[in-house]
């Protein structure tokens, strides 16, 4: 079966074109939009954003070295599909990270930069759940939580988590966003800041361990 994608649209004459496409195809993957059973061509994908294939099949092709997709010889790619297992594994490794070094960087406190530039994704998060854009929630969401860690000043860190939140999967998004409760989780990271900017350790602990939680809870439920 081969297959178009929900929410993708023309990225033409943005910043680094490559870029912009394995963005958005990694986004479309994390948040179900792509699914594991469906054939996708680079042509087909490349029509939807108005872009020659070349750019396209190379993004789908790095996405393959990241074990997020397959090739299917002479048809294309298919999305792979973690096991129960697996994305409980995931989930346990990003929490023994993440929510000890959110609460050291909350310890530690954050300049007034970063901490703009945190909101800004925030908002940026809160805005795609209002238009129920999964594709664009996702990105958000990476980069927000890959800037947050980033305060530790720890890259090793960081390359860790994305690959981990990559091989992620939240299929419940659009189940969420269908039923308004995709917002009050957006919030969440406003939430966050608000606490690493008053070095609220014990706070920013509690929050980044519930918002975790949340990947292998709602949102990894099966539509």
């Amino acid at each position: 079966m081969m297959g178009a994608v929900e929410g993708l649209s023309s990225i033409g004459g943005r910043r680094n074109l490559r870029d912009e496409v394995i963005e958005n195809l990694r986004g479309a993957v994390i948040s179900g939009e792509m699914r594991p059973g469906v054939v996708y061509s680079a042509p087909t994908l490349a029509e939807q954003f108005g872009v020659s294939a070349t750019p396209v099949r190379e993004a789908m092709l790095d996405l393959v070295k990241e074990g997020l997709m397959e090739t299917v010889r002479n048809k294309g790619f298919r999305v792979t599909e973690p096991t129960e297992h697996e994305l409980d594994d995931f989930t346990e490794l990003r929490a023994l990270i993440e929510v000890p070094t959110v609460r050291r960087i909350a310890e530690t406190g954050a300049d007034t930069d970063a901490l703009k530039r945190l909101r800004e994704l925030a908002a940026g998060i809160e805005r795609a759940s209002v238009e129920q854009d999964l594709i664009g929630h996702v990105r958000f969401d990476m980069e927000f939580h890959l800037a947050l860690l980033g305060l530790a000043g720890n890259e090793h860190l960081v390359e860790i988590v994305r690959s981990l939140r990559a091989r992620s999967r939240i299929y419940g998004l659009r189940v969420l966003a269908e039923r308004g409760q995709l917002v009050a989780s957006a919030r969440e990271h406003a939430e966050l800041v608000d606490l690493v900017e008053a070095r609220d350790a014990d706070g920013a602990e509690a929050l980044m361990r519930r918002h975790i939680g949340h990947v292998r809870g709602i949102w990894a439920a099966e539509p």
